[in-house]
């Protein structure tokens, strides 16, 4: 595998986590101070990377519906919260 192909691959395991977290953030943290919007995008996106991660551990491959589902969950549930706070 090239350096290219593993960038490639990498962007695309990321990409769901990181595609759910930009359309959540926007619902949950401008109810936040300015510091805190970013580093909620942030957390976001690192809670959806460790669903995703937990997945493929779990089932041996990437792209099951199972790990998007608990994926979309999980950052549902942070936004929920940071609502809520």
């Amino acid at each position: 595998m090239t350096p290219a192909d593993l960038v490639w691959h990498l962007g695309g395991f990321l990409a769901p986590a990181l595609l759910v977290a930009l359309v959540l953030w926007p619902g949950g943290a401008f109810r936040r101070p300015k510091p805190g919007r970013w580093v909620a995008l942030v957390w976001l996106s690192l809670a959806g990377v460790m669903v995703l991660l937990a997945g493929l551990a779990w089932f041996g491959r990437d792209g099951r519906m199972a790990t998007y589902a608990a994926m979309i969950l999980v950052q549902g549930s942070l936004i929920w919260w940071w609502r809520g706070r």
